[in-house]
């Protein structure tokens, strides 16, 4: 795959420039969801159509599928006790894969009516689950399964796991889709991808701040997507965003600065950091999955305290 670095502010240092994206996979149909796991030095991703999670070992370099008929599994997340979280189209519920292998249904309905598709997720360190829920996997078969809403809009949700109270915390975008928190957990940034609707619809980045109440203050947009569509999102431990775009990856500051890009022949869906440094950006292209070192450090969701820690 053909790779160029662009740096628009030569004050950020982001890439090692003799550096080449490694396919670590190239198998696939449409690739989402990359979760890592420091513990296990693993990667774990979805390939939607295929129904099937894939498992990347950094040890020995090895590919192997995780799980077969995962229910078109899209977003991944690891929650605080390490077990994966995962966001299911073709059931359209969010489930948990315990450490001993059993899977427990955490949502699948909201006001008497079953979810839409959802798709990504992110844990708090609360143990609360933030997800999107927009209509990608009801849209077509090749998602997940052709079938008609049965909410009055595509939402981002949270989930006490404890209570199972699960709440619309966000109603008004009309696609969400990427999600990541800074790292303080006072701001949730979400990506609306609502241009797969038409040109004449939203793709960008918007800010929501986290009230004392519970409640989110909506600040408006981040960026707006300038290649294509955006779909994940991640951020390092600097707050810059890091955006799977139509050109490869963009990164802007926390205000929606550009400072750089990876351009790549084929756009960039999700993306996530790993490896012990958190240094390796993981990349999901729609047929392969790539890897490559950069001069940043992904935030690491382990690391950040819990409430009363």
């Amino acid at each position: 795959m053909t790779t160029s670095y662009e740096t628009t502010d030569p004050a950020v240092p982001l890439f090692l420039h003799h550096e080449i994206p490694e396919a670590i996979f190239a198998d696939g149909k449409w690739n989402e969801g990359p979760c890592y796991f420091p513990a296990w030095r693993t990667l774990i991703w979805s390939d939607i159509p295929n129904d099937r999670l894939m498992r990347f070992d950094e040890i020995t370099g090895t590919v192997s599928v995780f799980r077969a008929q995962s229910n078109n599994a899209n977003g991944n997340a690891a929650d605080r006790q390490g077990r994966l979280v995962t966001c299911e189209h073709g059931t359209r519920r969010v489930t948990r894969t315990g450490h001993d292998g059993r899977i427990t249904v955490l949502a699948d309905s909201f006001r008497g009516g079953r979810l839409n598709s959802p798709n990504d997720v992110v844990v708090k360190s609360d143990g609360t689950i933030w997800f999107s829920d927009p209509n990608y996997g009801i849209n077509t078969d090749y998602f997940g399964n052709r079938e008609p809403s049965e909410q009055d809009g595509a939402h981002v949700y949270r989930l006490d796991p404890a209570s199972g109270q699960l709440d619309a915390v966000i109603t008004t975008m009309m696609q969400p889709n990427g999600l990541a928190f800074t790292a303080d957990e006072t701001s949730l940034f979400v990506v609306d991808s609502a241009r797969t609707k038409g040109p004449d619809h939203p793709c960008h980045i918007r800010r929501f701040d986290l009230r004392a109440n519970g409640l989110l203050a909506d600040r408006g947009v981040v960026v707006e997507a300038s290649a294509g569509l955006f779909d994940g999102i991640r951020l390092d431990d600097e707050g810059r965003i890091w955006a799977g775009a139509g050109d490869g990856v963009h990164c802007y500051s926390p205000d929606g600065r550009l400072l750089g890009k990876i351009r790549m022949d084929a756009p960039v869906i999700n993306l996530c950091f790993g490896a012990p440094k958190r240094n390796i950006l993981y990349l999901c292209a729609p047929r392969q999955v790539l890897r490559v070192p950069v001069r940043a450090r992904g935030i690491d969701a382990f690391a950040i305290p819990a409430p009363g820690a």
